[in-house]
């Protein structure tokens, strides 16, 4: 099977689609980063958001404040989320325990 040749108006839209698509979750994680936004928020909006929807589940921890490689690397493992798994993929139990582990604390 061959992927056909895409004309030049073509791969420009698709180039385009993929930009807006970065902007996006750029965006999410920025809206995380600086607390606009929770982990919550960012799980449900992917249910039904394609562009969200494919981001890296390690790529979104790691926006959160606080969180680095390490620790996403840490909860994802002891979670058991495979490295390269995509918001998408998540299954029920596994976004109810990221919402736990990153549940605001109230002090």
């Amino acid at each position: 099977m061959t992927i056909p040749p895409l004309s030049d108006e073509q791969r420009q839209q698709a180039r385009h689609a993929a930009t807006e698509a970065r902007r996006r979750r750029a965006a999410v994680k920025q809206g995380l980063r600086t607390g606009e936004t929770t982990l919550a928020e960012v799980l449900a909006t992917a249910e039904t958001d394609d562009v969200i929807a494919h981001a890296k589940v390690v790529d979104v921890l790691k926006a959160l404040p606080r969180v680095g490689a390490v620790r996403a690397d840490r909860v994802m493992h002891r979670l058991d989320i495979a490295p390269n798994r995509r918001l998408r993929g998540l299954g029920r139990h596994q976004i109810a325990a990221l919402i736990t582990e990153f549940a605001p604390r109230s002090t």
